[in-house]
């Protein structure tokens, strides 16, 4: 977001205090990081009074929302939350129970931080009208603007590679659908898996099928790289309320580099994503089809060279930077 604020010509001031940057599985989160974050709020409570049009809080800045408020005045202030604080713990995540108390201060948090924002930003239309409801705010205050990628990194220049294997990038998390890749690759023994990353699930692969490599964790920077020698990239394929409304970052970060995507077929999927066009979109939980997908897109290079090409076309068109620059700055414009 920032970075395309700034290709659109916008000046960025930003305030930033470490809470999570070193804690590898946020999902483990406790009351450890609950003291954290009441420090950073103490740390950013100066922040500055003027010298700036609007005020922009990022995930996961929940919690920041009513210092923002303070920061900000009158000048609108907008929220950027990707997600419910709520609903990724408790229902997503399991973190904590139904109508436990954890529960129901992350569903409190979640309704004051949307209901302070002037704007409210969401990822997809799917995900707009859900945080409307959790925040009891009208649909007309919530936006839609894509995620995308980072075009320094995510580049396009993807050729089908002489051996083929499908890649996945994750924290592992129950959104992603491990399951079901785990059983596809049961399915399709012939055909390389490769898992990157680690997090909530990683017991699941302790049984993983011998055509499955597990690598726990690469740098960032080395992502791109990852991604662009794979045959194809696998998108997520959870079954949750929140699976079906969401786009992954490595979604996009596919689309940015020409590489063939395969992801669940999901109302959120749909609003971008075009099946056997732009990516190859299959039910969600499903390991039959998801195995079946992959193996058409193995034995077809010219099927696997068109939707790279389409994909990065639509990257081209309306996920770019430059775009959502353009989309960002004037959502910003038409509340100043």
């Amino acid at each position: 977001m920032i970075s395309c604020l700034r290709r659109a010509g916008v000046e960025v001031l930003e305030r930033h205090v470490d809470v999570w940057d070193r804690q590898e599985h946020k999902f483990r989160a406790g009351p450890m990081s609950a003291v954290r974050v009441a420090v950073a709020e103490w740390r950013l409570r100066g922040g500055p009074r003027d010298g700036f049009d609007a005020v922009i809080v990022g995930y996961p800045g929940h919690f920041d929302m009513p210092q923002a408020r303070k920061v900000a005045g009158k000048r609108p202030l907008v929220f950027n939350p990707l997600v419910s604080l709520a609903d990724t713990l408790v229902a997503d995540r399991g973190r904590f129970r139904h109508g436990s108390l954890a529960a129901r201060v992350l569903r409190a948090t979640d309704r004051r931080a949307l209901r302070l924002a002037d704007l409210v930003v969401a990822d997809t239309d799917a995900n707009a009208g859900f945080l409307a409801n959790v925040g009891e705010i009208p649909r007309e205050r919530v936006a839609v603007a894509y995620v995308g990628a980072e075009d320094r990194l995510f580049r396009p220049g993807w050729q089908p590679p002489a051996q083929f294997h499908t890649l996945f990038v994750g924290k592992l998390i129950p959104l992603h659908g491990l399951e079901t890749i785990l059983e596809a690759a049961r399915l399709a023994p012939e055909i390389p898996f490769r898992i990157v990353g680690s997090g909530q699930l990683d017991s699941l692969l302790d049984d993983a099928p011998e055509n499955v490599e597990h690598i726990p964790w690469i740098e960032y920077e080395r992502l791109p790289e990852e991604i662009q020698t794979a045959a194809c990239a696998l998108g997520i394929f959870g079954l949750s309320d929140k699976a079906s409304r969401v786009i992954p970052n490595k979604a996009f970060q596919a689309l940015a580099c020409g590489v063939p995507l395969v992801t669940g077929d999901t109302p959120g999927a749909r609003e971008l994503l075009v099946d056997g066009e732009s990516a190859v979109l299959v039910p969600p939980g499903d390991a039959d089809a998801l195995a079946a997908a992959i193996r058409r897109l193995a034995a077809d290079e010219a099927l696997r060279k068109r939707i790279g090409e389409r994909g990065r076309t639509l990257y081209e068109t309306q996920l770019s930077e430059d775009v959502l620059g353009a989309r960002w700055r004037g959502l910003i414009e038409a509340l100043l």
